[in-house]
């Protein structure tokens, strides 16, 4: 698991020269960026309802727009709007492999006022497909809705590296019963692309 994301992350900062055309481009002055993001997630099996342990392993595509100039300059919360719009395949890999996919729409705040490293903040959701094969959950489409923080590190021109938690919640929103919730901590690496 390790190993493989360290070839992930290898192979991403070497296409990040042919990815990045403009290598002035910062978190400042960027219009958007591209993202690919892989990590582990676990359930906390007693929070709220949930009571089946599921561990993922995550992989996700993000394309982010920046929609706004940066505000607030010179004080502590300086920064900078941010939509994002992801692509999530989550494989169990204590489910027989079996997998969930979705799409979630966030938003997001950059903080944009340190210099060598990028904090941000994200919240949001989405429609998510389960294919988990698990009674307790009542239907096969479930929504999301998650939340966490992260940072990025630059490690290239237009490149930076990102470290991020979030904590993520499925169920199908009492469409269908039964309707056990996994709700989950998941901890991701990554690359982005400025734009």
């Amino acid at each position: 698991m390790v190993k493989t994301i360290f070839t992930v992350l290898f192979f991403a900062l070497v296409a990040s020269s042919a990815f990045a055309d403009d290598k002035t481009k910062t978190t400042a002055t960027a219009n958007y960026e591209l993202s690919m993001l892989t990590g582990y997630g676990i359930t906390h099996r007693g929070f709220g309802e949930t009571r089946t342990q599921v561990q993922t392993w995550d992989a996700i595509a993000r394309l982010g727009w920046y929609l706004s100039d940066e505000i607030g300059k010179g004080s502590w919360y300086q920064g900078r709007h941010q939509l994002l719009v992801e692509l999530p395949y989550h494989l169990a890999v204590d489910h027989g492999g079996r997998s969930m996919v979705g799409g979630y729409l966030l938003g997001s705040w950059k903080f944009t006022s340190l210099t060598h490293v990028k904090p941000y903040i994200f919240a949001g959701g989405g429609p998510v497909y389960v294919g988990l094969g698990l009674p307790t959950m009542g239907a096969k489409l479930n929504f999301s809705y998650q939340g966490g923080t992260g940072i990025q590190i630059p490690i290239a021109a237009a490149t930076m590296l990102n470290l991020e938690y979030r904590y993520h919640h499925i169920s199908n929103a009492g469409t269908a019963t039964p309707n056990e919730p996994l709700n989950s901590s998941k901890i991701l690496v990554g690359v982005s692309w400025l734009y």
